[in-house]
């Protein structure tokens, strides 16, 4: 795809970052990284390029594909794109990467084109994305259609609300200091275990997911689209096994990553109904990044977000004791667990907006 002086063309996903096809790719993680820390200031939302590369590698699960835009044979912008494989699926998600220095020159909009033209060819009519933004300090904020939270207008939001991508939901990204008085977290834990009771019983391992326990956690995986709050964002349901568990586990657990899993059977069904996974990169003294927290809804008003959240946290300052930050995303309107995570001790450090358009 040409435009002027400017060249559209596919991201290579090599079959190793030493390989000679593989310096797009590592630009791509490098150039997402950097639009974190220009959005927010915070560039460790964002994985390295080693990271990424096994999930993209994999599409056993999601189809993951990018396109690089160049000036004069610099890159100026790049747009990845994810696609879920399973047979129903209609949504593409989607992240526009335009760095401050290339902004205005109608790259964004290049890009975006791109990427609806390719979610068209593969029969996709729902287009999904998410805005990072800093704490609103000024009356000129967002709502989204929730009506639960605020954000400021970035250059990025303002280019997708033009381009008719409707502003759904805003999550809050929460850090917490992981070297804090563990006392907090000792205690609620204690408290919620007893309101639990018997009927419930913590377990806890670190990625692979032992054999016996992947269908049951692949379960409770399977709900996080379902059950989770997600405004109008039409996700598409997803179908998991055991074997799916085991993919997703070598995808998590390369490049030197460690994920610990806290969960929480029910003692009469057999069944996990609640969990929550920690992440660290190769090296632990980065940030940690929580995934996955889900409570059954069946399930919900037995304090065992407490549970799965306060173990996972204490297990890991024995695992990984270089580590000071774990952070988190979670729906404004999702007050349970923002409640949750506000007496343990996490404090706001950004926001993101979830946009949707239908095509």
């Amino acid at each position: 795809m040409t435009d002027a002086d400017l060249t559209i063309t596919p991201l290579t996903v090599p079959g190793s970052l030493d390989d000679t096809d593989a310096a797009d790719f590592i630009a791509f993680g490098d150039l997402s990284r950097l639009v974190c820390d220009e959005e927010v200031g915070l560039p460790d939302l964002s994985p390295t390029a080693s990271q990424m590369l096994a999930s993209w590698q994999d599409e056993s699960d999601s189809l993951h594909l990018g396109f690089v835009a160049r000036r004069d044979g610099d890159i100026v912008g790049m747009v990845s794109l994810s696609y879920a494989q399973e047979e129903h699926a209609k949504a593409a998600e989607f992240d526009v990467l335009v760095p401050a220095a290339h902004a205005d020159e109608g790259i964004a909009q290049a890009l975006l084109l791109c990427a609806e033209d390719d979610a068209r060819r593969r029969g996709r009519d729902v287009m999904q994305t998410w805005t990072l933004h800093r704490p609103a300090n000024t009356s000129d904020v967002l709502i989204p259609k929730t009506g639960w939270g605020r954000i400021p207008p970035t250059a990025l939001s303002n280019f997708l609300e033009a381009h008719g991508y409707g502003l759904e939901q805003v999550e809050r990204n929460s850090e917490l200091d992981l070297h804090a008085d563990p006392g907090v977290w000792e205690r609620a834990l204690a408290d919620a275990s007893a309101f639990a009771g018997p009927d419930y019983r913590s377990l806890t391992w670190e990625l692979p997911t032992p054999p016996a326990l992947r269908a049951g956690y692949a379960s409770v995986l399977a709900r996080l689209v379902t059950d989770a709050p997600s405004g109008d964002m039409e996700f598409d349901a997803e179908v998991w096994d055991a074997d799916r568990v085991a993919r997703r586990d070598v995808r998590m657990t390369s490049a030197g990553q460690l994920v610990a899993v806290s969960a929480v059977e029910h003692v009469p069904t057999g069944e996990i109904v609640a969990y929550n996974e920690l992440l660290v990169g190769p090296d632990r003294a980065g940030m940690t990044h929580q995934f996955g927290t889900l409570v059954a809804t069946e399930h919900r008003g037995h304090r065992l977000g407490t549970i799965v959240k306060c173990a996972n946290i204490l297990r890991w300052r024995e695992l990984v004791p270089q580590s000071s930050r774990v952070s988190t995303f979670n729906a404004e309107e999702n007050r349970p667990m923002l409640d949750i995570n506000e007496a343990l001790g996490f404090v706001p450090v950004s926001y993101a907006g979830a946009w949707q358009k239908r095509i």
